[in-house]
C-alpha cells in the first residue's frame, strides 16, 4: 500500500510546486476554421478530454464519432455533445482499444461506410490500473494506450489518405518524461512484482511519441501529417485506479479527498485541457507540420532519447504484436 501513498503525495507535492504554472500558462486554440463536411473520430471522445474535443469540433460543423467502450455512457455523451453543440451528426460507435478484434471490427464498419476520414484523434487511455492482461495476452495500460489505436490508426490510413488534407493526433503526457528510454523488453510482465502502474503508464506514453515519429516519416509526401501532444496536468478521470487504492487504506479517504480538493483548485479542467488537441486537429498554420510534440498549443524539443531507431523498433514490434507482419 506503500507505493499508491507515495504517488498521491508526489503528485500534491508536485501540484503545489508547480500546479499555478498548470493552471494559468496555458495555451487555448484560437482558430476559428470551420468543419463543414470533415469527417472525426475521437477515442475516448464521451469523457473528460475527449468529450470537450467532441463539443468544439461538432460546434465547427464536423461529423463527430466518439468511439468508446460502454454503450451507455457513449449514447449519453452523443444526446450531450448534440445538444451543447447544436450538430446532430454526432454518432457514438462501440470500440474497445484492449480488444484487437473490436479495432478490427470497429475499422471495417468505418472503412466501408460512405463517410471518409479527416481528423482522427487518439485520445482514450488509462492509467495506473492494475496488472491486467486483455484477452490478446498483453498488459492493459500497453494494449489500450499504445497497441489499440497503433492498430486503428493503421487500419484507417487508407480513408485519411483520401482525404484531401488529414490529421492524426496522439494524446501523449508530460509522464513520457519521466522514463528515459523506452523498455522494450517488459512491454508484457509475466508477474505481478516486476510490474509497476504508473511505471508502465510513462512508458505507454513515450510510446505514443514514439509511435508519431515514424509514423510522421511514412506519411512523408501525402496528405496527412501526425502529431502528438501533453494536454497539461487535467482534472480527468485516469487517476481513479490509483484512489480507489488509496480509498481501501485506513484514513485513506482523507488523502483521497485532499487530493481531489487541490487537483480542483489548481490544475486545468477538460476544455482548459483540450485546448491543444483542438489546436492540432483544427488550426490553420499547422497544415503540413508533421511529427512534432506539442504542449499549451507550442511546439516542444523532443528529448535526444526519443530517436528515430527506437521508433522503428517500437513500431516493428508493434505491428508483430497485433499481427501485421509475421512473428
Amino acid at each position: 500500500m506503500l507505493i499508491p501513498i507515495i504517488t498521491i503525495l508526489v503528485c500534491i507535492f508536485l501540484i503545489l510546486r508547480y500546479g499555478f504554472d498548470f493552471v494559468f500558462v496555458s495555451g487555448v486554440c484560437v482558430s476559428k476554421r470551420r468543419l463543414d463536411g470533415k469527417n472525426v473520430i475521437i477515442t475516448g471522445g464521451n469523457v473528460g478530454l475527449g468529450y470537450e474535443t467532441a463539443v468544439d469540433l461538432a460546434r465547427r460543423g464536423a461529423r463527430v464519432i466518439i468511439a468508446c467502450r460502454d454503450e451507455k455512457k457513449g449514447l449519453n455523451a452523443e444526446r450531450k455533445i448534440r445538444l451543447e453543440s447544436n450538430n446532430d451528426e454526432v454518432f457514438y460507435q462501440h470500440l474497445n482499444l484492449a480488444s484487437l478484434s473490436s479495432v478490427r471490427e470497429f475499422s471495417r464498419q468505418i472503412n466501408e461506410s460512405s463517410h471518409g476520414v479527416d481528423i482522427l484523434i487518439n485520445n482514450a487511455g488509462v492509467m495506473g490500473c492494475p496488472l491486467t492482461y486483455t484477452e490478446d495476452g498483453y498488459e492493459m495500460q500497453f494494449a489500450t494506450n499504445h497497441l489499440g489505436h497503433f492498430l486503428l490508426t493503421n487500419l484507417l490510413l487508407d480513408k485519411l489518405k483520401a482525404a484531401p488534407e488529414a490529421r492524426i493526433v496522439n494524446v501523449s503526457s508530460l509522464g513520457a518524461k519521466f522514463t528515459w528510454s523506452f523498455k522494450f523488453d517488459n512491454v508484457t510482465p509475466k508477474e505481478a512484482h516486476s510490474y509497476s502502474p504508473m511505471a508502465t503508464y510513462t512508458q505507454t506514453k513515450l510510446a505514443n511519441i514514439l509511435f508519431t515519429i515514424h509514423l510522421a516519416d511514412l506519411l512523408r509526401g501525402t496528405n496527412v501529417t501526425c502529431n502528438s501532444l501533453h494536454p497539461g496536468s487535467v482534472n480527468t478521470e485516469l487517476a481513479r485506479h490509483m484512489l480507489d487504492k488509496i480509498r481501501k487504506i485506513k484514513f485513506g479517504w482523507l488523502l483521497a479527498s485532499i487530493y481531489d480538493k487541490i487537483i480542483g483548485y489548481l490544475i486545468k479542467d477538460s476544455k482548459l485541457g483540450a485546448q491543444t488537441q483542438i489546436y492540432l486537429a483544427v488550426s490553420e498554420e499547422l497544415v503540413g507540420v508533421t511529427g512534432k510534440y506539442f504542449s499549451d498549443c507550442v511546439e516542444c524539443s523532443l528529448r535526444p532519447s526519443w530517436t528515430k531507431n527506437n521508433a522503428m523498433r517500437l513500431w516493428e514490434m508493434s505491428e508483430r504484436m497485433v499481427g501485421m507482419t509475421p512473428n
